[in-house]
């Protein structure tokens, strides 16, 4: 029985904990500002952009390099 007691402190122990955590992580995104629409619009354009360069970029290299083993090889 003893064990028993022990199990139900511990649970209520570790329930405690998770709430508590969840309770700083809920203080934590409180703290958090958070961009308006026209600033989000603007990081997201930029992202996608040099997202875009950067895969044209990599294709080029990509190219370039396979030809140039290709020269090479014949």
């Amino acid at each position: 029985m003893a064990e028993k007691e022990k199990k139900g402190k511990s649970g209520a122990k570790e329930n405690g904990r998770v709430l508590g955590w969840f309770d700083g992580l809920k203080a934590e995104f409180r703290k958090i500002i958070w961009p308006d629409r026209q600033t989000l619009l603007k990081q997201t354009v930029a992202v996608v952009a040099i997202t875009a360069v950067l895969g044209v970029l990599i294709s080029v290299f990509d190219a370039a390099i396979l030809e140039g083993i290709n020269l090479l090889v014949k």
